[in-house]
């Protein structure tokens, strides 16, 4: 076999652009082998689901065509990493080892760990790049927002010109949810692969980001108005930074056209600020989970432990938990958002955080259990995301202001008339707009003409609206008056809290510790 073969682990990052493991190890002169290892660790996570998989794989062989224009190939291999790494090496006797940082579950932490002492054992280096800009091995937030920057304004990294393939190695060929005993996914979803994202992404900064600002809260407009980045950044179809880049470039064009010659640039300007705001908090997220990995399973304040696990546990916490999760709880706003959640792998953000909320506060939920079956249903499951935001829309940073969401008042605000809640909840469509977000309220006159009978076709509410939220902000703050809970929440603060504007949710960047008792308030914009 070629002397100083070079291995490119694919994880997730399936692309061949502004890929560094990729382009260091085209640049070191040596034959280069593409891998990506089918781990059945993946499957068995708890926040698996099918769709993951069908997607992901869509990416592969987007990047597997890539690859063969490069005159290479994705070579696949099936079982745990570090047995198949040994195989590999077995074979090839490869010298070097590249991949990406990941931030990840919990068994991705495990089997990197994993891999690392097995390089140390075959002395193979191996050099994990980062990926975009969360910080390994970070010492302080202080600073971090420009170390961010900086990485952002990096070149993009072009595509090798050439790639020469490596004869004679096996590959396992692609493998679907049936070579894991799973039934094929059902959702209707975005497709994946590099060609998409890059369309998508186009479509955005054309024409879709004029709305994005103004229609990103509502479920109505949010599917056209939102980017649908997500999944392709989650996947790494395409780089971050190639993102930021591009949506900065957009704006700083339309900086420069005066606001007179054409009035639609100002709220081009905002939506794209708005959206280019948001995208550096994407990092901001993922590093929680970097410099603390066990908020993948624990409170990040630990006061709040023990606060919400008897009820959970209890029968009725399970008999709540199941109607949440089947879209069953009587509240249609909460139900409709569940409901095309699990059709479609995707709802906007705001719905997002009212469902975290809902299943918290109104149904006194410990959020480990919902965080995982939606991260099982989102298509965009970004884990360094979506635990820290499970806790901060469940209350248990310690430093984030509490958001308790009124169903009633996201529906009325959000989908006046009805139409995405009639969409999603067939049994409701008779129901005068006037209704549509409270019908057990209904007069029964207009009940038997709308054809819902509340309790049959659809469920009371399983919990009063105004007593529930009271329960939770009263149970919040007498926690928040203790002085050994404020203490923790200055340590939180120092290690998780944001050191730049905007800030929110965080506390002001010139705040140094945490006010003695952070304010409950209800709703804020998002």
């Amino acid at each position: 076999m070629s002397l100083g073969l070079q291995i490119v682990w694919f994880k997730r990052d399936l692309r061949t652009a502004d890929h560094a493991p990729l382009s260091a190890a085209a640049a070191s002169g040596h034959p280069v082998l593409c891998l990506w290892i089918y781990e059945p660790s993946w499957p068995q996570a708890p926040e698996f689901d099918a769709s993951h998989l069908e997607f992901a794989n869509e990416c592969l062989e987007s990047l597997d065509r890539s690859l063969r224009n490069l005159g290479n190939r994705l070579v696949t291999r099936v079982g745990h990493a570090t047995g198949a790494l040994e195989k590999l090496w077995r074979e090839t006797a490869f010298t070097h080892l590249w991949s990406h940082e990941e931030t990840g579950p919990d068994w991705t932490y495990t089997r990197d760990r994993a891999v690392a002492a097995w390089c140390r054992h075959r002395r193979i280096p191996w050099s994990e790049i980062p990926q975009h800009g969360v910080v390994r091995r970070l010492r302080s937030r202080d600073g971090w927002a420009d170390l961010w920057e900086s990485r952002m304004r990096q070149s993009l990294l072009p595509t090798p010109h050439q790639l020469p393939a490596i004869k004679g190695i096996r590959s396992d060929g692609r493998r679907t949810p049936r070579d894991f005993n799973l039934a094929p996914s059902s959702k209707t979803r975005q497709p994946g692969g590099t060609e998409n994202a890059l369309a998508t992404l186009d479509s955005f900064l054309s024409h879709r980001a004029i709305n994005y600002r103004r229609g990103m809260s509502s479920p109505l407009s949010a599917t056209s108005a939102c980017s649908r980045l997500s999944p392709h950044l989650a996947w790494g179809a395409i780089s971050l930074r190639s993102v930021v880049q591009q949506s900065d470039a957009a704006l700083h064009h339309l900086q420069s056209i005066p606001v007179s010659t054409d009035p639609s640039i100002k709220p081009w300007r905002d939506s794209l600020r708005s959206f280019s705001s948001r995208l550096r908090w994407h990092c901001h997220f993922i590093q929680k989970l970097e410099d603390e990995p066990s908020l993948e399973f624990h409170n990040l304040h630990r006061a709040y432990d023990d606060l919400r696990e008897a009820a959970t546990n209890s029968p009725q916490g399970r008999e709540r938990f199941a109607a949440w999760s089947e879209g069953l709880t009587g509240f249609p706003m909460i139900d409709a958002c569940m409901r095309a959640t699990k059709a479609t792998g995707w709802i906007n953000f705001r719905m997002r955080a009212m469902l975290a909320s809902f299943a918290a506060y109104h149904l006194w939920l410990h959020w480990r259990p919902s965080a995982v079956f939606l991260a099982r249903h989102f298509l965009d499951f970004e884990p360094g995301i979506h635990f820290p935001q499970f806790q901060m829309q469940s209350g248990t940073t310690g430093i984030n202001t509490l958001r308790v969401y009124s169903p009633a008042k996201q529906a009325a605000t959000h989908d006046p008339n009805g139409l995405f809640i009639r969409q999603w909840i067939p049994e409701l469509e008779g129901v005068p707009a006037a209704w549509i977000t409270q019908p057990h309220l209904m007069p029964a006159s207009l009940r038997i003409r709308a054809n819902c009978r509340i309790g049959h076709q659809y469920p009371a509410p399983i919990v009063d609206d105004t007593s529930a939220r009271r329960h939770a902000l009263d149970a919040f703050q007498r926690l928040r008056r203790l002085t050994s809970v404020q203490s923790e929440a200055k340590r939180v603060y120092l290690r998780h809290g944001s050191r730049k504007e905007p800030v929110r949710p965080e506390f002001s960047r010139t705040t140094t510790s945490p006010p003695p008792a952070p304010p409950i308030q209800g709703e804020l914009p998002l």
